[in-house]
Formats: C-alpha cells, structure tokens, sequence
C-alpha cells in the first residue's frame, strides 16, 4: 500500500495509460526513483536542489521510465537554472517582468484539456509588445506556467499541447528572434523541463517563421521535429489533431474567443489586478488592450495590435539604434 500515494488521486484510467504509455509499475515505483536518487553523486557540478519521491517521479514519467534518461533530464533541469540563474532570481508570478507577460496572455491556458487529457496552451504572437515585454520574461512566464501545471499528476502523464499562432507577427517582431534566444528557449523546454509535449502547432505562419522554423531545426531532437506541425491557414489540419470542441473560435473551435487574462488571474489570485501596475507610464497602455476587446477582434478583420500603441512611439527611435549593435537580426539573411 506504500506505493500507492505517489498515485494517489489518479483515475484508473491514467494509472493503466501510465503503465502502457510511460512503462509505469506500482509495485516497483520506489525502486526507479531511488535508482535515479542514487546516480546523483555522479554529478558534484550539479546542485540538486529538489531530490523527494515526486519531485524525481515527474522525471520518470517524462523519459518513459528509462532511467539513465531521466537522470539526464533532472541534472539538465538545474544545470540549466544554474547557467541562466538571472533568468530564476525572482521566479514567481508576481515579479514584474513575469506578471507582464502573463496579463498580456503569455502563455493563454485553456481551461478544459483535449480528447487526450492534455492542456491546451497558447501563444498569440502578434500580442508581443517588444516595448513592454522581453523575451526571456515571455519564456519565464511560459516556464514557470508549466513548473505550476506540472504538479499536476494527471498531466504529467498526459502532457501539454502548445498552439501558436502567427498571424499578424510583423517582419520586424520576428527580427527579435534571434538564433541565441531561441535556442535558449529550446534548450528550457525541450532539454530541461520534465513535461511530454505532445505537439507544437504553427497556425498562419509567415514565410518569414517558416524561414526561421528551418534555422532552429539543428537543435531540435527528431522526436520534437515529428511533434511541430506547420498548419498555416488550414484549420482542418488542426482539427484532426485537436477537436475543435476543445478550441477557441479564433482556431476555429466551438468555445468562445480566448480571454487573456484568464490564466494570469488563475496564478496571480487576488494580486491580479488590472489597471494599477501601469499607472506609472506616461501613457496608460491597459487602454489600448481594453480597446481591442474580443467583440473588436471578431468585428475588425485585423486585431488592433498592441505593438502601435503610443507607448511605443516614444521608445522607437531607440530600437532603430540599438538595432546594429552586435545582435545580428536572424533575418538580414535574406
């Protein structure tokens, strides 16, 4: 009966998918995590700061219980936060570079999962305010929304879906790519993050992303690349892979258009609070964004985007110069 906490709260159901799928045992739990336990004094580099029974457990699941794997993946989780330690110093949903991107929907969590028991996340590209938000704190937001998903035994099991949508992201957002960001991204979630991701869509891509989609594909593990689905405009596409009774209208789903607040008032509780963090701009941006509310961006073909705010206005000027200094823009190939 000791084994069985560790499960506790599974339905059964996702204890035999567990067993099929990810080679999961009951009967033999505690020996696979004290095995992965007992490889850490291989690596003294490492400073592993988390080593408990469920902690480890997450680590099996995501590498199908093979355990040297797994081993690997947990010391890439805290070689990573110890090679990118700016990127955790504040790790929590009210540090403010963290909060702003979580308020602007970076990452959208749907509530309901897919026909798979997976959780359907979403990015809306066009909605990257580069004056307001960086992109490493998008990636901490996105990072620290899976490090609150994932404790979550169901979905360590099942997994997430990640949806991004393109349309709309400007030539100039995507020169804001670079090849070391999103390979550091890259490397944050398919290297070191103990999830299973059971696909990546591409909706209404530019040739520009399809352009940079074959730049990062060097860092990309086969499993990964067979998991990216490039839809463009193709809804259909989509929808044989995710029902379109789990999808929001703007993928062409039966539930209603995405709020973007939706998950940072599900991680920010009662300190989600809408208006008084920009009352400190000249301009206060959050009129912008009630301004494009979803009745607007069914009505307008084109969302209002962000991006031509007055707040951006000011800091433009900047950009344009900054732009040379030594972060070679990945699209001047062309």
């Amino acid at each position: 009966a000791e084994m069985t906490h560790l499960q506790a709260g599974l339905s059964p159901e996702t204890i035999e998918k567990a067993r099929l799928e990810l080679n999961e045992n009951p009967d033999i739990l505690h020996q696979d995590i004290q095995q992965v336990r007992d490889m850490i004094i291989t690596r003294p580099d490492i400073g592993f700061l988390r080593t408990d029974d469920a902690f480890i457990l997450r680590f099996l699941r995501a590498r199908k219980f093979h355990q040297t794997e797994a081993f690997r993946l947990l010391a890439q989780y805290f070689q990573y936060r110890q090679l990118n330690l700016d990127m955790f110093k504040n790790f929590k949903a009210d540090d403010p570079g963290i909060k702003r991107a979580l308020t602007d929907g970076f990452p959208g969590v749907l509530e309901n999962r897919d026909h798979c028991g997976r959780k359907i996340l979403l990015l809306f590209a066009a909605n990257w305010d580069q004056s307001r938000n960086s992109f490493i704190d998008i990636l901490r937001a996105i990072l620290l929304s899976l490090e609150v998903l994932i404790e979550d035994q169901e979905l360590q099991i099942n997994g997430f879906i990640l949806i991004i949508d393109w349309s709309n992201f400007s030539f100039k957002q995507a020169s804001k790519l670079t090849p070391s960001i999103l390979k550091l991204a890259i490397e944050g979630l398919q290297d070191s993050f103990p999830a299973r991701f059971g696909g990546v869509h591409f909706v209404n891509q530019p040739w520009y992303i399809h352009a940079l989609y074959t730049l990062i594909k060097p860092f990309l593990k086969d499993k990964t690349r067979k998991r990216i689905f490039l839809h463009g405009n193709n809804l259909n596409s989509l929808h044989q892979l995710i029902h379109p009774e789990c999808l929001p209208s703007e993928f062409g789903g039966t539930l209603p258009p995405y709020d973007m607040g939706t998950w940072a008032r599900t991680l920010l509780g009662p300190d989600y609070s809408d208006e008084n963090e920009y009352t400190h701009t000249s301009y206060n941006a959050m009129h912008v964004k009630h301004a494009s509310s979803n009745l607007e961006r069914e009505a307008s073909p084109k969302p209002m985007k962000r991006s031509q705010s007055v707040v951006e206005a000011g800091t433009l000027k900047h950009e344009e110069q900054g732009e040379n200094e030594n972060t070679q823009p990945l699209l001047a190939l062309d």
